[in-house]
């Protein structure tokens, strides 16, 4: 049996026209979009990689397709080299992305319009690379935590500013005991509290962030950990200061102190939020005064949530990540619970074996 003849994919079958190659890329380009598009991905990120792909095709004058490595190196060894790290990352990344879908849905039509093979130009030796990880967030302990909170409390039987200063102290809490993200605390409703839902309420976060901007990802946190207790005092006791019609359709959930037109409380901005926490991290927790922010709440909510002995999946989805990988870097735990764990262990395994010697 002979050999089948394979032909080489580098050959050249036709010479197309100027106008035949322009046509082709602005209909690929549009395929990219769409596609994105499809995948869930939110209207600015799409925007942002065009940018990128329209920014690297400007440099280089010809399709994105005919591209190399060393044209890839050119480009971010030279023309990037001072760019912002964040920067040269997207555009790679955005690039890297544009070559997968060339070669998942055009290799062929490339290779039959031009004879050439699709291959991307950025590979594990020309790929920018992060300058640092992730700034680390460790939280405060949980007896800084009490402190904090405990002097809220007594500040708000005497502050000038009981109903905004009261909101700031719920709002915090949350993100204490749940996990919210501060942009998702302002965008929440009142009717997003489901009081009779599960065991013990739940919260419809229907605004929470999306991974690498595929736009707002719904989730259902559990008022667990005091969370209804926190939610509770604050719709009975405070709310009311802000507004009187708790059945109104899209009322805030944490109102600002600045009304509409028609007399309704408008909804609190992130910056209030941050404002508020940061006066009383300076009055109560001046050790943390420059460094206790929201996003370091979400870690302390997630680090004690760990010890109290939830496992890292419920802890997941409370916080709303895409990946496992991710609640990992923000469960922190003591430096002995490795040891109080390990002789735990010990301990089981021992018990285990004298119930087999018995």
């Amino acid at each position: 049996m002979g050999l089948a003849v394979v032909r080489d994919l580098r050959v050249v079958r036709a010479e197309p026209g100027p106008e035949d190659i322009a046509e082709f890329e602005t209909d690929v380009l549009a395929g990219f979009v769409l596609a994105r598009a499809s995948a869930g991905l939110a209207d600015a990120t799409i925007r942002g990689d065009v940018g990128h792909l329209e920014q690297v095709r400007t440099w280089f004058g010809r399709p994105l397709w005919e591209m190399e490595p060393a044209d890839a190196d050119a480009y971010f060894g030279r023309v990037l080299r001072e760019t912002a790290k964040g920067t040269r990352l997207a555009r790679a990344q955005a690039l890297k992305t544009y070559f997968l879908f060339l070669e998942l849905r055009h290799k062929v039509e490339i290779h039959n319009l031009t004879g050439r093979v699709v291959e991307c130009p950025i590979d594990e030796l020309n790929r920018p690379r992060g300058g640092t990880e992730a700034m680390l967030r460790i939280p405060p302990t949980d007896a800084e935590v009490e402190v904090l909170f405990a002097g809220w409390r007594e500040e708000l039987a005497t502050c000038r500013k009981f109903a905004p200063t009261a909101r700031n102290y719920a709002a915090a809490r949350l993100m204490a005991e749940v996990g919210l993200r501060v942009d998702e605390a302002c965008r929440l409703d009142l009717h997003d509290v489901k009081w009779d839902l599960g065991r013990f309420g739940k919260l419809h976060v229907r605004h929470g962030k999306g991974a690498r901007g595929s736009g707002p990802r719904e989730r259902i946190v559990p008022l667990i950990n005091n969370a209804r207790r926190t939610l509770a005092w604050f719709v009975a006791d405070v709310w009311g200061h802000f507004d009187d019609d708790h059945v109104r359709p899209g009322a805030p959930l944490f109102p600002s102190e600045r009304k509409h037109a028609d007399g309704t409380s408008r909804r609190v901005g992130d910056d209030a939020l941050r404002a508020g926490l940061a006066e009383a991290a300076a009055k109560h927790l001046p050790g943390w005064a420059d460094t206790l922010t929201p996003h370091v709440l979400r870690h302390y909510a997630a680090s004690r949530l760990y010890q109290d002995g939830l496992d890292l999946i419920s802890i997941q989805e409370i916080l709303g990540h895409s990946w496992i990988a991710t609640t990992m870097r923000y469960v922190h735990v003591h430096r002995t619970h490795v040891e109080d764990a390990w002789a735990a262990g010990h301990e089981r395994a021992a018990q285990r074996l004298k119930g087999l010697l018995a």
